[in-house]
């Protein structure tokens, strides 16, 4: 079987890579195991147009959540589904410190974030003393909904294998690669953090850090928002089932949940919401971040046939999509890719490899 491009990883990246190549009609098979834990498939799903706690704008915020907004809207037509939700973050400060730290911002004219007109509003589900603001447009990407969909309709037309790519098997030649009884002319890298250990990428600046959630059962609280105090709560597609995290540990000795944080985020919320919640779930996975803190796209200098999609960290839902159409653009048509994630940036790393 020959195809235009093997793409290994069906994660938000590999999503949205196989979609920009679908319409430009070109051929693909994606190797993707469905591993439950992966990143793409435990977030929330949240694009948020602010970041830490000076409320900074994040990275290309305006054009890239305006992409992002228009990208999810169309792919959940062609689904029939609703991929994305606009849910504004009501975010609770959680110290009079942080309080004047946010309506300084806010006195600033910072983008994005304002006081709430009604302060009181939420005292009926929460606990909170110090005063809350609103960050908007803040936007849901169901992804529970979206990678599903689009697994089955990759199923469906025959361009999934579900199994472990083996990288032992892959073959390289000047103008093809063969894994087993595949060949293609581009094999594309958009497993998240598995990447780091590739040999023909392993030399990157990856920065993998793990991260915990618990999910919930909240079947008294408003779906309308996002909620932040320290940490986020966001509702899921599932009524009455509430994402809740997440943390950073760089330095970690396995991938599993640990019950430090369990306990920690029970308290939290125990002390932060009025209404009755019952965990359900307890989940961890390994975010493809890197030192950069931006992502990695483009092709191999020692090995044009091998490519990069990935480094996207805790914002997959928003980058993913620009940077995958902005590859396919240049994989085709030689349009280049944004300086600050082309992988060219590394060109003196990668041709030690």
């Amino acid at each position: 079987m020959h195809v235009d491009y093997l793409i290994i990883g069906q994660g938000i990246s590999g999503t949205w890579l196989s979609y920009y190549l679908q319409k430009e009609q070109k051929s693909f098979i994606i190797i993707d195991n469905n591993f439950s834990n992966s990143p793409s498939r435990i977030a929330a799903g949240i694009i948020n147009p602010v970041t830490g706690r000076r409320h900074v704008e994040v990275w290309l915020a305006d054009e890239i959540i305006t992409f992002a907004n228009s990208a999810y809207t169309a792919l959940g037509k062609e689904l029939g589904i609703t991929a994305i939700s606009q849910k504004n973050i009501i975010d609770f400060s959680p110290s009079p410190q942080m309080r004047v730290s946010f309506m300084q911002r806010v006195g600033e004219k910072a983008a994005y974030i304002s006081e709430y007109s009604e302060q009181e509003y939420f005292k009926n589900n929460f606990n909170y003393d110090f005063g809350c603001g609103e960050i908007k447009p803040v936007y849901t990407v169901h992804l529970d909904s979206v990678l599903p969909a689009w697994r089955n309709h990759l199923k469906e037309k025959n361009l999934l294998l579900k199994e472990e790519f083996e990288i032992e098997q892959l073959k390289i030649a000047a103008d093809k690669i063969q894994y087993k009884n595949i060949t293609a002319s581009k094999i594309i890298f958009c497993d998240g953090a598995n990447c780091a250990d590739n040999p023909y990428f392993k030399l990157l600046p990856f920065a993998p850090n793990k991260g915990e959630l618990l999910l919930v059962q909240i079947p008294d609280l408003p779906t309308t928002n996002i909620y932040k105090k320290g940490m986020m709560l966001a509702p899921l597609s599932k009524q009455g089932l509430w994402w809740i995290g997440s943390n950073y540990a760089w330095q970690f000795d396995n991938p599993n949940p640990t019950p430090a944080y369990k306990e920690k985020t029970e308290a939290l919320l125990k002390e932060w919401l009025k209404v009755p919640f019952r965990i359900v779930d307890h989940l961890a996975g390994i975010r493809p971040a890197t030192l950069e803190r931006r992502p990695f796209v483009g092709l191999h200098p020692l090995y044009p046939n091998i490519g990069i999609l990935n480094g996207m960290g805790t914002k997959g839902c928003s980058l993913a999509p620009y940077f995958a159409k902005q590859f396919v653009e240049y994989l085709l048509y030689k349009k280049p890719v944004l300086a600050e994630a082309d992988i060219n940036r590394f060109t003196k790393i990668l041709m030690r490899g």
